[in-house]
């Protein structure tokens, strides 16, 4: 029998979840929690499950920081996200934290379950959406598309000045002032934290923008 427990507000998932692995032949889902902190005040050595199912967008202390203060009480536990979120920030702090499976939240339930048992023959469940992000951040070109400090505006006057325009034909481009193209040039240099315009043209062209 898995013994798992499920941390998640909602009370309509979180009882339906529990209902529906209570009915399950090798699963039991006795542990349900609204919060990080009701979950992390009644476990022990002696009760903790096989495996918890934790939303991330928790009240109070978030689904990622409390993965990481059960994984070093109870290393043996398997975590497993059930979230909305499937961003690369989220997925990647999950697992650092110590998540062994990540499901997003429009799984069926008989996914659910089947990740679960998947757990235990040495698994890690993931959703599709997210096993594809995973994959696609350990490909060559991923380091090509890092999440930008810059707004799209910024974006474009960056590639005038790699285009070598001067502030007025950057200016004439993008349809705006001279002193507007200086505002934007100003919040490039703090964003980046450099000091000049070879120092822009530099970090874009190694795709670092």
């Amino acid at each position: 029998m898995i013994s798992v427990g499920i941390i998640e507000d909602d009370e309509q998932i979180r009882t339906g979840i529990q209902a529906y692995l209570n009915n399950q032949i090798n699963l039991s889902c006795e542990y349900g929690y609204h919060s990080m902190e009701a979950a992390l005040a009644d476990f022990k050595d002696w009760n903790i499950p096989n495996v918890l199912i934790i939303d991330l967008g928790l009240p109070g202390m978030s689904g990622i920081d409390g993965m990481k203060i059960l994984r070093e009480r109870f290393p043996d536990c398997d975590l497993v996200v059930f979230s909305v979120f499937n961003d690369y920030k989220k997925i990647f702090d999950s697992l650092c934290a110590g998540a062994t499976g990540y499901l997003l939240k429009n799984t069926p339930f008989d996914e659910i379950k089947e990740g679960i048992e998947s757990l235990a023959k040495g698994g890690s469940p993931m959703s599709p959406q997210i096993a594809r992000k995973v994959i696609d951040f350990f490909k060559p070109q991923h380091k090509l598309k890092k999440i930008s400090p810059l707004s799209d505006k910024e974006k474009e006057i960056v590639v005038g000045l790699v285009d070598g325009l001067s502030y007025k034909l950057i200016a004439d481009r993008l349809s705006i002032s001279i002193e507007t193209v200086r505002f934007h040039i100003k919040n490039i240099y703090r964003k980046l934290h450099v000091h000049g315009k070879a120092e822009v043209i530099s970090k874009s062209l190694r795709g670092e923008i």
